[in-house]
């Protein structure tokens, strides 16, 4: 059986996420949701998961560009007076990598929005993370102690891999990023597949999005899906359908975009076609014997 989860990220990061993930999942194929439970609309993204027990929700850890879960107080490397963290992953896991004391304010966040999802209620599927900062070697590590900690089991973690000639062929463009973002992903999944072995957590043969995100558009997608040889496959992206004057994100119209994709009769077609069982329900991904490969 080949199974296919398509994941909406932010989702709780504001009413416009929430809108189109909601949209996405009853109306169209979107099967599972990456909470950010520190977001300006959590509290209702939860109420909204509550309802849909078949959607599969994870946590989507937010380290980089976004607002904590500790007070400021807990955490004064990590964030400023506001709660907000820094702007820029690369930033971001230098102070990580490199200063005991950040990592020692790290554990603690990590343990914090781990925390605050267990309080929700919601069955944990997974975890990812804003800016993929959940790959860092030492976020990787400090989330497995974390969730030993709260006794919380998680099912599986995102380790991006997706083929490098596909996705130039598919979204032609931006080719020096593409081949630098795949090159750096390539080593963190490897490291995360050693830090993982022998762990029960699962993760997928194939992950798309991250070389044309913000563009997972109704013409990717049914260029993609047909073309996809793996058999445990996750597609994420970044749907949101803005009000006007409603907050939303930077560029409202990728993130329509991004919804149209996933509500189109012909994107379901394609899955189908290509013989995917959606993926709703935990584990959201194939877990895969230590030492195995993809």
């Amino acid at each position: 059986m080949r199974t296919l989860a398509i994941t909406g990220d932010d989702f709780g990061a504001s009413r416009a996420v929430n809108r189109a993930i909601i949209a996405a999942y009853d109306c169209g194929v979107l099967t599972a949701a990456s909470l950010m439970v520190s977001g300006d609309a959590a509290d209702e993204a939860v109420v909204l998961a509550r309802a849909r027990p078949g959607l599969s929700v994870g946590l989507h850890l937010v380290l980089v560009d976004g607002r904590a879960a500790s007070l400021p107080s807990a955490i004064p490397r990590l964030v400023g007076p506001d709660g907000q963290f820094c702007a820029g992953p690369i930033r971001a896991g230098l102070r990580y990598q490199f200063s005991p004391g950040a990592r020692r304010e790290l554990a603690r966040e990590i343990h914090a929005q781990l925390q605050r999802f267990a309080a929700t209620g919601l069955t944990l599927s997974h975890v990812d993370g804003h800016h993929h900062l959940h790959l860092h070697p030492v976020v990787l590590g400090l989330v497995a102690e974390a969730a030993r900690a709260l006794s919380l089991r998680i099912p599986a973690i995102r380790l991006p891999s997706e083929e490098l000639g596909l996705a130039r062929r598919l979204d032609p463009g931006r080719v020096a990023n593409k081949i630098a973002s795949r090159t750096v992903f390539a080593l963190l999944r490897r490291y995360g597949r050693k830090r993982l072995a022998g762990s029960g957590v699962g993760f997928s043969d194939r992950v798309y999005g991250l070389l044309a995100t913000g563009r997972i558009t109704e013409k990717y997608l049914l260029g993609l899906i047909p073309l996809i040889r793996a058999k445990h496959v996750e597609i994420y992206c970044h749907p949101a359908d803005p009000l006007p004057g409603e907050r939303g994100p930077e560029t409202p119209a990728l993130g329509r975009e991004e919804l149209h994709a996933l509500t189109s009769p012909r994107v379901r077609a394609a899955i189908e076609g290509a013989g995917f069982v959606p993926s709703r329900r935990p584990p959201l991904f194939a877990a895969r014997a230590p030492g195995s490969r993809a």
